[in-house]
């Protein structure tokens, strides 16, 4: 076969993503870089208004694109949402898990049942949930799925005044690992990425912390933090053909700072 004729597997032509969390940072640069990838895209947030945006982005590249309201925190709107993408479009044969909250910081002394609670429904149970329920309709379709979870360093070193967030993203990677080997004979792959210091709103309040932003890019080779952008092509691999033989695995990207 001459060198030309290689299939493109990092194509994602003909493929249905729903990506969770995607009005803005990583989950928004995802959903795009689906896109052009040529996937149609699914997408989910717990406000509609910032979803719009991307979904006109989206549809600009030609793909399709779906807006969906749903609250990770809250199982009969996880369910309605894949409800609604399998509904309308068939079952996803991507899921990215991306959705998010911390909406605290401190030592585990200092913070209150409910934060605690809010934190694990989201960042834990709500992946959970979105997992089993989009395998079983890939499963019910035949489908070669690929879950991707986003994860953080966080779940792998705990990150100071962090701990209930790295609590929860050290039970997503583990959760990643079960469902990889649960779901492998059903030939859905499922793996995470755990990116470190990126700029979002999200971690707007580290890197605006003259104290702890010195402290990670100190001990950061690249001498920097990242871009969401930067998490694409590693997603795109995650969800292309490209990893079919790829599962269960935890990929940091963090520019050297946990060496």
């Amino acid at each position: 076969m001459a060198a030309n004729e290689f299939p493109n597997t990092l194509s994602l032509a003909g493929k249905l993503a729903l990506v969770t969390g995607a009005s803005r940072g990583i989950g928004r640069a995802i959903a795009l870089g689906f896109a052009r990838a040529g996937a149609d895209v699914a997408i989910a947030s717990r406000k509609v208004a910032g979803l719009q945006p991307v979904a006109d982005e989206i549809e600009e590249t030609g793909q399709r694109a779906l807006v969906v309201q749903c609250n990770l925190g809250k199982p009969e709107e996880i369910e309605a949402m894949v409800e609604r993408v399998s509904g309308d479009w068939g079952a996803p044969d991507i899921l990215v898990n991306n959705a998010g909250t911390n909406p605290v910081m401190g030592p585990l002394t200092t913070i209150s049942v409910e934060a605690w609670d809010k934190i694990m429904d989201v960042n834990l149970r709500g992946p959970y949930l979105t997992s089993v329920l989009v395998a079983k309709a890939m499963m019910n379709e035949n489908k070669r799925g690929k879950i991707i979870n986003i994860s953080s360093t966080a779940g792998i070193e705990p990150a100071q005044m962090l701990g209930a967030y790295s609590v929860s993203k050290a039970g997503l990677n583990h959760l990643t690992r079960v469902l990889a080997r649960e779901l492998g004979p059903a030939n859905i792959c499922v793996n995470a990425i755990a990116p470190g210091l990126i700029e979002t709103q999200f971690s707007a309040a580290l890197i605006n912390s003259p104290t702890i932003f010195q402290t990670v890019i100190s001990r950061t080779p690249l001498g920097r933090h990242g871009q969401p952008e930067e998490i694409v092509p590693l997603a795109i691999y995650l969800a292309s053909a490209a990893s079919d033989f790829m599962t269960g695995e935890v990929i940091v990207i963090d520019g050297g700072a946990s060496i």
